[in-house]
């Protein structure tokens, strides 16, 4: 974890963050927030597990000036192993199982599924309750069935995966020296 981030406890209850993720400077990470190993929390994103509780899986980044929110009593925000969220993404309330990519600027509302390897294209809008089934591309606003993945765009999207684990590391020795 670096320095500058900001990590609040709420109402009693601390974040909880592997010492393997890396949480870059002018992030926000307050309350029931769990952060695993391998994980990328990037610059500016919030975490907010103030009312309900905040999961990050091992390996999933949560990319530049996204915004991670809960809704209250109802719905925690769970994100699995190995998930993609791209550059200013709102998801709220929901359930991002392994393996699943939300594109750059899509937002996932309250009780929405995204099941492993689905996926949400970039500015799609997934309205309340919706789920995206294994395996799916859906765009839109609203968010509807695109069509199926292939193995290829699957694959694609664990490149990059591992590909956010590396950075993450390497932006921790940048963080690091600069000190």
């Amino acid at each position: 974890m670096s320095e500058g981030a900001t990590i609040l406890s709420y109402d009693g209850t601390a974040p909880k963050i592997d010492d393997d993720a890396f949480v870059a400077p002018g992030a926000r990470v307050i309350g029931d927030v769990e952060i695993g190993a391998g994980a990328s929390i990037w610059y500016n994103v919030v975490l907010r597990g103030d009312v309900n509780h905040i999961r990050v899986g091992a390996r999933t980044n949560i990319q530049d000036g996204s915004v991670v929110h809960v809704s209250r009593g109802t719905f925690p925000t769970i994100i699995g192993e190995d998930v993609l969220i791209g550059h200013l993404a709102l998801v709220h309330g929901c359930v991002l199982h392994d393996r699943a990519f939300v594109g750059f600027g899509a937002i996932v509302m309250d009780g929405c599924v995204i099941e492993s390897d689905g996926m949400l294209a970039a500015g799609a809008m997934l309205t309340p309750g919706k789920r995206i089934p294994a395996g799916q591309l859906w765009s839109g606003r609203p968010a509807k069935y695109m069509r199926d993945l292939t193995d290829e765009d699957m694959r694609r999207n664990q490149l990059g995966v591992q590909h956010y684990v590396g950075e993450g590391r390497k932006h921790q020795v940048a963080v690091n020296e600069a000190k």
